[in-house]
């Protein structure tokens, strides 16, 4: 891996938060999340209230990339066959028999955004596992692989709100991110006020193409990876397990149980496209610590005491990164 290629990542980041900015105020933070995600093979679940255009980003950053995309509203109602396809009946106009015939439903694509996705139940969420982990579908017998690279954006209201549903664990684990949309601020909301208070004429221009994306993502799957960088990942990790050796009294007083070895894995890969799209050959500790939150605040299984105290993940992470 040349140093022009790390160079030329670090202009395509600056070059998507550019095309993205023309139709959504802020959010650069963000926007790097999305694009390590995608150069590390994996998937990111954004959380914020309604309002706060969590579809119109997921939309700009896939407009910004040169893949098909498909977007998915979750409701309570919908079911496995509606994302995945279903077989009906069809009559072969060569032979005049009637056979099943399969049709493929939106997830076979490229960039899926599952829009609230916490708005169905747990059953139909279910249905972009194998999909999200294996990038196949196994369907009426038959297995059909997903063109590449594959990657789902889901949007989630806070799950306290009425008629969402609580993604299961292992859902959850398979999303490498987990970021939230805060309120803008106020010079961020009169921008936003006064681009979209008239008819917008701006529209986001695709700046990677599938074969670029395949080749960013084999460039940081091949980075190779100083020991010292693994030994921090694991550290941080393992720390958040309330029976590790490092775990600190609120670890084993408020976490029922942490992140897993899975978790170290997406970490260290997201810390691999960071370093490359900040220009460097192999990853160091600060993209480690600087991902450590996005990758694990999804992962960590508070108890009862942690809820009856008002303590949450994020402080609980806070702590993991000032003592590990």
């Amino acid at each position: 891996m040349t140093a022009t290629t790390h160079a030329s990542a670090g202009d395509i980041l600056s070059r998507i938060q550019s095309e993205i900015s023309k139709v959504v105020v802020g959010n650069n933070d963000l926007i790097e999340h999305l694009l390590i995600a995608l150069l590390a093979r994996g998937h990111a679940l954004l959380i914020g209230p309604p309002g706060m255009a969590k579809t119109t980003l997921v939309r700009s950053f896939a407009s910004s990339l040169h893949l098909p995309f498909n977007r998915i509203q979750f409701t309570p109602d919908l079911m496995p066959s509606d994302i995945l396809g279903t077989e009906i009946l069809q009559e072969n106009k060569s032979t005049g028999q009637r056979e099943l015939s399969f049709i493929k439903g939106p997830i076979f694509t490229q960039i899926l955004l599952a829009d609230e996705i916490n708005r169905t139940p747990p059953k139909t969420q279910a249905a972009l596992l194998q999909a999200m982990q294996e990038k196949t579908i196994t369907l009426f017998g038959r297995t059909e692989k997903l063109a590449e690279p594959f990657m789902v954006l889901a949007t989630q209201n806070p799950v306290e709100q009425e008629g969402t549903y609580p993604l299961p664990e292992a859902q959850l684990d398979r999303f490498l991110f987990s970021l939230y949309l805060d309120y803008p601020s106020y010079q961020e909301e009169m921008e936003i006020v006064r681009m979209h208070s008239g008819t917008m004429r701006q529209s986001v221009n695709a700046v990677l193409s599938q074969e670029e994306i395949l080749k960013l993502q084999d460039s940081v799957f091949d980075m190779t990876v100083s020991d010292h960088v693994f030994e921090k990942a694991v550290r941080l990790a393992r720390a958040t397990r309330p029976d590790a050796d490092n775990a600190i009294p609120e670890i084993r007083r408020y976490v029922k149980w942490g992140a897993g070895p899975r978790a170290v894995q997406f970490l260290v890969v997201a810390a691999k496209a960071r370093a490359l799209l900040r220009g460097r050959p192999t990853p160091i500790e600060e993209d480690v610590i600087s991902l450590f939150k996005p990758s694990m605040n999804h992962r960590l299984q508070l108890n009862f005491q942690a809820e009856a105290e008002g303590v949450d993940v994020d402080h609980i992470l806070d702590l993991v990164l000032k003592n590990a």
